[in-house]
């Protein structure tokens, strides 16, 4: 049964750091890109950073590049998001997905945020005060 668990998410001033994590079970990773993506109250999903577990390749959305780092952990099937200088902007339920290589790249994941055969978390809140 494949399965995506976000955890780490919460309260955050701005300026300060937090880490997510995505742990992935039921599936290979080495066949997928996993992507973390936030909805903010209001607004469209979008996808903040991607990654190929294969060889390691990355994708950052604008927003986030230089603040957010995604990375793994082959050994433990999790992928992190650390998230630095946050902004109240960051605020949102941040999700993680897994989309085969067959279908997409760490860019188009990202920036279409769906794909066919993808897989889904149920999502971590982080909220940043203004």
């Amino acid at each position: 049964q494949v399965q995506l668990v976000e955890s780490g998410g919460g309260l955050v001033q701005p300026g300060g750091s937090l880490r997510l994590s995505c742990a992935a079970s039921g599936f290979n990773l080495n066949y997928y890109v996993i992507g973390w993506f936030r909805q903010a109250p209001g607004k469209e999903r979008e996808g903040v950073s991607c990654i190929s577990i294969s060889d390691g390749n990355t994708y950052d959305a604008d927003s986030v590049k230089g603040r957010f780092t995604i990375s793994k952990d082959n050994a433990n099937d999790t992928v992190y998001l650390q998230m630095n200088n946050v902004r109240p902007g960051d605020t949102g339920v941040y999700y993680c997905a897994a989309a085969s290589l067959l279908y997409t790249t760490v860019q188009l994941m990202c920036k279409i945020g769906k794909s066919p055969g993808d897989y889904w978390g149920k999502g971590t809140l982080v909220t940043v005060p203004s």
